[in-house]
């Protein structure tokens, strides 16, 4: 059976007599359901009844409807409330605005808004420069979207991506206290996101480019950082190419292999698989095989997709044509970034002796993590309830926390790569094992190393 996830908690309040022992039938129906109990409560005890509120994590949204029907069918107990704990934690949203200045006289609103604030005006008026040192531009990014390429949800719109962008934003301010705001555009128009992000951008110090689905995302990123003077970051490109080259780098070293020698098998060649692939072949790998939802990648098929062009001008030298089963038979790693169970169980055993699997995709992996372990020495998948969670807040935060201190208005190839060398480096030699190979997302150090080694590559 699937691991349980925090993601799909439920808390259900529960009622009955004493004497039909309402706790224990509570508990053996969870059991049976294979539910994780994280609480049980009695909340209310009369000599008639007894309240209990039971916490459990359910396995997906399906088992948690099966968990409530178990205790439901039992006759003893009355079910008076089921709460989704997750949906409970996104009520009213995630964010807020504080104020940084007290307001409490006559004295602070003169001089925090009229008539001193008069004069900040006419500083920055006279020196546009001015307002990253005397307003909230210094510190202050947007994440935009425009809700065409959300988690592994698709198309579904800024309203609908919107509680992904707020998430971002607490991410940002939690790990490297930047000041993050959500923009999410009703509009999937390349030249609409580019000139609407154009004029909002005086308020930022960076923007964040977020679920804008490929190839439109390139053709964003590419005119916005033509346009801005600003930086202009693709967190699914490049946040997750980042922490994909930093943790294979810690998964190779565990394996005692060598990148440049090393067979890739790559599932999904969009904006994220081709920023890894781009930050791979940087870093010195030689032997990566692309598919897409047609197939391999390779230079005599039909079309003229910016990324497909990409991948045969530097990937697949052997012009290998087979399926992606074929290609896995001796491969050292494989890299998923698409949709799930694409591979089997089957594929990872044929891979080489201590091989590598990152199935990424969200929220089910192109193969059950449990059973990629069988046979592959290290496996990484994009949940936080499995080990070696390949997390692009191990980055994002970090990266503009050096791009905005040290006033940087352009990201290069070479503070990429320097971003996931100081990642990889903040696992030692010693604490180095299969379940081990990037560190925790809670790691205190993560977000000043990475920042500090994003403006020493800027030198």
């Amino acid at each position: 059976m699937a691991s349980t996830s925090p993601g799909y908690a439920i808390t259900i309040r529960v009622d009955g007599h004493p004497s039909a022992q309402p706790v224990a039938q509570i508990t053996a129906a969870l059991v049976k359901t294979g539910a994780s109990i994280t609480a049980l409560d009695v909340v209310e005890s009369t000599i008639d009844h007894v309240v209990i509120d039971v916490t459990c994590d359910a396995i997906n949204a399906e088992h948690a409807e099966e968990i409530t029907a178990e205790i439901t069918a039992n006759q003893d107990l009355n079910v008076r409330k089921v709460s989704d704990r997750t949906f409970l934690l996104h009520l009213g949203g995630k964010i807020e605005i504080q104020s940084k200045v007290p307001l409490k006289t006559r004295d602070d609103l003169s001089r925090a808004y009229t008539p001193g604030v008069a004069r900040i005006c006419e500083a920055i008026a006279a020196d546009k420069s001015d307002a990253r040192r005397l307003t909230i531009k210094r510190n202050t990014v947007a994440v935009v979207t425009d809700g065409s390429a959300v988690l592994g949800l698709g198309n579904i719109g800024p309203e609908a991506a919107l509680p992904v962008m707020e998430g971002k934003a607490a991410l940002f301010k939690r790990f490297a206290d930047v000041d993050a705001w959500p923009v999410c555009l009703d509009t999937q128009d390349v030249d609409e996101i580019v000139r609407t992000v154009q004029i909002i951008a005086p308020v930022y110090g960076g923007i964040n480019l977020e679920d804008i689905s490929a190839p439109r995302c390139f053709e964003v990123e590419r005119r916005l950082r033509d346009l801005l003077d600003i930086p202009v970051f693709h967190d699914d490109q490049h946040g997750t190419a980042i922490v994909v080259l930093a943790a294979l780098t810690n998964a190779l070293k565990f394996v005692k292999k060598d990148l440049s020698q090393a067979k890739i098998v790559m599932i999904g060649v969009g904006a994220a698989g081709t920023a890894i692939a781009r930050l791979l072949v940087a870093s010195g790998a030689q032997h990566i095989i692309g598919y897409d939802r047609h197939g391999v990648v390779h230079e005599h098929r039909d079309g003229d997709d910016p990324l497909r062009t990409w991948f045969v001008d530097n990937c697949n030298p052997g012009e290998f044509r087979g399926d992606v089963h074929e290609a896995l038979k001796g491969a050292d790693v494989f890299i998923g970034v698409s949709g799930s169970n694409l591979i089997q169980e089957a594929d990872v055993a044929s891979m080489a002796p201590d091989s590598i699997v990152f199935a990424l995709a969200n929220p089910d992996p192109e193969i059950d993590p449990t059973l990629a372990r069988k046979h592959a020495a290290v496996v990484a998948t994009g949940r936080s309830d499995q080990p070696n969670q390949i997390n692009n807040v191990l980055a994002f935060p970090g990266i503009f926390r050096g791009l905005l201190d040290g006033n940087i208005t352009k990201i290069t190839d070479k503070m990429l790569i320097a971003a996931a060398t100081a990642i990889a480096e903040c696992v030692t030699s010693d604490q180095l094992n299969a379940n081990f190979i990037i560190p925790s997302v809670f790691d205190p150090r993560i977000a000043t190393v990475v920042a500090s080694a994003v403006r020493k590559a800027n030198l």
